[in-house]
């Protein structure tokens, strides 16, 4: 048994953004994912194969979505549901505090 603290144990520096593979399975897979001031890079989008629901529990971000050019602010608590292959960004996360995202990827049923 794996317990812990999904807001704990963040370094107090973050040179570049912390991925925590929480639980993997059949088609799934559960994420922390920890910002501070990080962006995609210039020109790159996320271009998945899977579906990503992800909230943000601490912080602030803007995700940028290819197809129309729409940008989805994100507090805590917000969450956004991304299909596969919906080409996305993150445009800004705050650089005062973490921004701590719960991320989870999954495949269609029956896929």
């Amino acid at each position: 048994m794996e317990t812990g603290n999904f807001l704990g144990q963040i370094p107090t520096q973050l040179p570049e953004e912390l991925f925590h593979v929480l639980a993997a399975g059949d088609g799934m897979r559960i994420e922390r994912i920890v910002s501070k001031g990080h962006t995609s890079p210039a020109g790159y989008w996320y271009d998945q194969p899977e579906n990503e629901w992800v909230m943000v529990l601490k912080g602030e971000a803007k995700l940028r979505f290819e197809q129309d050019d729409r940008v989805v602010h994100l507090a805590a608590g917000d969450y956004v549901n991304i299909a596969a292959h919906e080409r996305h960004r993150v445009d800004w996360t705050r650089e005062d505090t973490e921004t701590v995202w719960l991320a989870v990827f999954y495949q269609e049923a029956g896929e």
